[in-house]
């Protein structure tokens, strides 16, 4: 079977692609943007790849194209397939009917964290002899690839509420069908897509509609937003965790423990930084243990975790200094990121290095929040794209750390050079590529201090 891809170079439909040739079908692709890391991956798997969307790529007909939710109408492939009348699907469907129709699908759902939690939870399965498949939207530093096929009945998949192609609307993650459900949290986000939080709690009722009775929802408590999604209605059993149940505690430094209300359960080592990674952990730990792993091998598993490319990946340590890319975006994980590294991290100057990038940024939907985001770092430098409608210097007017704001990424880096000394901890802060700023930045630090 031949499968060709539109838009084969994102994350998730690259990861599609590989899961595909790992079945065995023939698998082609294209995209606007055909340039490494992801096209290095792909063509590594025997997956063609071919540049720009000229029809022509679309003879011989592939059985099945593959169409990516950055594909709209107007594109010529796009246009060739309907004309032509080939039969087409989204990107999750594929998943859906192809890969995850026969598995334990363990879902990881939420506005924040859904990569560092779907990665743990893979690895915490792999380290327990569990061989699960997975579509993590990142790289898992402990697998080095972002989707694989397995060898068990256990899939592990990060659930997008994004929305699945232009033909199709609903979030990503209603094809999934999860046996297990993990949702991080919810807030608003993706204003491009979705008029208000309503919006997307519609899709995550949705989502819990395709929970089998004998499946598990594991959620937070005291989280407004998702009580509202469960009052709703919720037909499977519903684990919530917190400090009234299963949660963990630093107790020490460089240590995790896990409880069951009072009950200490295990304690590990612990590699990472911030609360919201200590939540992460407990999310995974718990939709492993409905799988079947006890606390303390999901502990051990833990101890050895690599956080997943982007995700507070440290860049560069030397002379004291240590800088860091992270895909912080969304005010509250920009927040929970400055406040995980201030409090791991006391004593040193924390600077935040942020480009307002996301599609909910660009318009203006969190601008308002943003000063408060940014108070836990002492400096912050600003990154002001030409396609934003606001003005960053008026939206940070009352913030009380020192700011200072960019038009040009060059200066921005320039300054940032200038500024940074022994004693510093910078964080890079953006879902996109920033310019290459996480690659220049760190060389030119190098090339200083050499």
């Amino acid at each position: 079977m031949h499968i060709h891809i539109l838009g084969i170079c994102g994350t998730f439909m690259g990861g599609i692609a590989v899961l595909a040739k790992q079945m065995g079908y023939k698998v082609t692709g294209s995209d606007a943007n055909v340039y490494p890391p992801m096209s290095t991956q792909l063509e590594q798997q025997g997956i063609e790849l071919i540049q720009g969307f000229d029809p022509e790529q679309l003879n011989p007909q592939p059985d099945i194209v593959v169409i990516g939710n950055a594909m709209s109408r107007g594109n010529p492939c796009v246009e060739a397939v309907l004309n032509q009348n080939l039969n087409y699907v989204s990107g999750p469907e594929f998943l859906a009917k192809h890969i995850l129709k026969d598995k334990w699908v363990l879902a990881v759902s939420g506005t924040h964290g859904k990569t560092t939690t779907a990665s743990m939870l893979a690895w915490i399965l792999e380290h327990n002899g569990y061989q699960p498949g997975f579509l993590i939207g990142g790289v898992p530093q402990n697998f080095g690839v972002s989707a694989r096929l397995g060898e068990s009945q256990f899939f592990v998949v990060e659930a997008d509420e994004y929305d699945s192609a232009f033909f199709d609307k609903r979030s990503k993650f209603v094809h999934y069908r999860p046996k297990t459900l993990v949702i991080n949290n919810l807030e608003f986000d993706h204003a491009d897509i979705f008029k208000d939080l309503a919006a997307i709690q519609t899709q995550f009722h949705h989502l819990i509609r395709t929970v089998a009775g004998m499946g598990q929802v594991i959620y937070p408590q005291d989280v407004e937003s998702i009580k509202q999604v469960l009052d709703m209605g919720c037909w499977s059993e519903q684990l919530m965790v917190g400090a009234d149940s299963w949660h963990t505690k630093a107790e020490h430094p460089g240590q995790l423990s896990l409880f069951n209300q009072d009950q200490k359960q295990t304690e590990f080592t612990w590699p990472l930084l911030g609360e919201h990674n200590q939540q992460n952990a407990l999310m995974a730990m718990m939709a492993a243990r409905h799988v079947g792993v006890e606390a303390g091998h999901a502990g051990e598993a833990l101890a050895l975790f690599d956080a997943p490319k982007r995700r507070l990946e440290l860049l560069y340590q030397a002379n004291d200094i240590e800088l860091y890319d992270d895909f912080a975006h969304h005010p509250t994980a920009i927040e929970l990121t400055l406040d995980g590294v201030k409090k791991q991290r006391p004593g040193k100057r924390i600077i935040a290095i942020v480009e307002p990038r996301s599609a909910t940024m660009k318009k203006g939907t969190h601008k308002n929040t943003l000063a408060k985001a940014l108070q836990q770092a002492d400096v912050v430098l600003m990154y002001q794209p030409q396609d934003i409608s606001w003005s960053l210097e008026q939206a940070m007017a009352n913030c009380s750390n020192q700011i200072k704001i960019f038009e040009k990424i060059e200066d921005l880096k320039n300054h940032a050079l200038n500024l940074l000394k022994s004693g510093d901890c910078a964080i890079i802060m953006s879902n996109g590529g920033f310019g290459g700023l996480a690659q220049s930045l760190p060389k030119a630090l190098e090339e200083i201090n050499a």
